[in-house]
């Protein structure tokens, strides 16, 4: 299966930056406990894991949603911790 012949552009930018939103208004695979979980604990991982089913015709594509999933799912920690205010160096 080619990632190309049922998706695009707009779509793989999509699920780079904005993965929650992506994965609910596109036509992704949908449904599922595993897959809910998956959308809200960690939707990069969810990425990568979709994107197995490519590694046939795309398999650079693959390697990097999981170098995406990787680097996005430790992001989202820190983006956390910095809206706590647990990572600022700042002084109040």
């Amino acid at each position: 299966m080619n990632f190309w012949i049922h998706h695009g552009w707009l779509e793989l930018i999509g699920l780079a930056v904005f993965p929650r939103v992506t994965l609910l208004v596109a036509s992704f695979a949908t449904g599922g406990l595993l897959w809910w979980i998956g959308w809200l604990v960690s939707p990069h991982l969810l990425v990568a894991i979709l994107s197995l089913k490519y590694w046939d015709t795309n398999p650079a594509l693959v390697a990097i949603a999981w170098v995406g999933a990787l680097v996005g799912t430790g992001g989202e920690g820190g983006g956390a911790r910095r809206l706590r205010g647990g990572g600022s160096s700042v002084e109040r």
